[in-house]
């Protein structure tokens, strides 16, 4: 019986120190979730304006782009798959990757060879176990991404878009990130960035609407050739900015069960052992019992 409270008394000294790790893992996460939702927030205005800008110049410039137009010369895909450095966040990344997997099997089966793009080394470690090739990684800042690394990142997805067949390049780029819609849902997306599907910001006229004018300078293709690499930057650190936050969520919710199912073990283990130590004091009141009596008949 000494032996087993003992036991317990460990286990309820372990569980306490990993409840106060969970707990303070909970608060940094929740201390940081209103900024990442701030940034997103700030940056959706600029998002927007500029969206509407590309759509206008490509709907109404009447000209063909590489950005814009389908390439035919290859059929690599380029996939890239935003997930998180640290775990102890619930399903956030097991579910973006889930989605990826999917996505890629689609494109496998329609006759794609696929260039994976990874950032977080969660997604980085899934796929180093399973000996699938990265073509690059990024790590470090999947918690509070930087304009610096969404620009490198674009830069790197654009040249590898850009480029002749013959040097790698796609004919397109899916990114999969995962959406924050409040502190409780986070949802894996997949979006096609390249090329572009500008539809954000167009209507379709109506009967009696009549059609803006625009008029471009120097030209249409200089305004997109200016604006689009800035469309696609921005695209890519939104989508940095919604996993942020994303994880955030996911951690600090995740953090909070973990929490409260420490407290749980603490009181099963604490029962346990107050029944530990009454089984052995009414044990030793038995000995005495026994050997009272056994003295008294002799």
């Amino acid at each position: 019986m000494a032996g087993q409270q003992r036991v317990y008394r460990q286990r309820i000294r372990s569980t306490q120190s990993l409840k106060k790790i969970f707990r303070a893992m909970e608060l940094i996460a929740a201390s940081r979730i209103g900024k990442a939702r701030a940034k997103v927030t700030a940056a959706t205005p600029y998002s927007h304006a500029l969206t509407r800008a590309v759509s206008a110049a490509a709907t109404h410039g009447r000209t063909d782009h590489p950005l814009t137009s389908e390439r035919k010369d290859t059929n690599r895909v380029a996939v890239l798959l935003v997930t998180s450095d640290r775990g102890m966040a619930g399903a956030y990344s097991a579910s973006v990757i889930r989605e990826a997997e999917r996505l890629i099997e689609r494109l496998t089966d329609e006759g794609h060879e696929i260039d994976l793009y990874v950032t977080g080394r969660r997604g980085l470690s899934y796929f180093a176990f399973r000996g699938r090739e990265v073509v690059q990684e990024w790590t470090g800042d999947s918690d509070a991404p930087t304009v610096e690394l969404a620009n490198e990142i674009a830069d790197r997805l654009l040249a590898s878009f850009l480029a002749p067949a013959d040097d790698g390049g796609v004919k397109a780029l899916h990114v999969v990130y995962t959406q924050f819609v409040n502190m409780v849902t986070q949802r894996p997306r997949v979006i096609r960035l390249l090329p572009l599907e500008v539809v954000d910001g167009v209507s379709e006229p109506g009967e009696h609407d009549a059609l803006p004018l625009y008029e471009f300078e120097p030209s249409a293709e200089a305004v997109l050739d200016a604006l689009l690499p800035r469309y696609v930057r921005s695209r890519v650190y939104a989508c940095l900015l919604q996993s942020a936050a994303s994880e955030l969520a996911a951690r600090q919710s995740a953090m909070h069960t973990a929490t409260d199912n420490a407290q749980d073990l603490i009181r099963m283990y604490t029962r346990l052992a107050n029944s530990a130590r009454q089984a052995e004091i009414t044990q030793e009141i038995s000995e005495i019992v026994s050997g009272a009596d056994a003295l008294a008949a002799s």
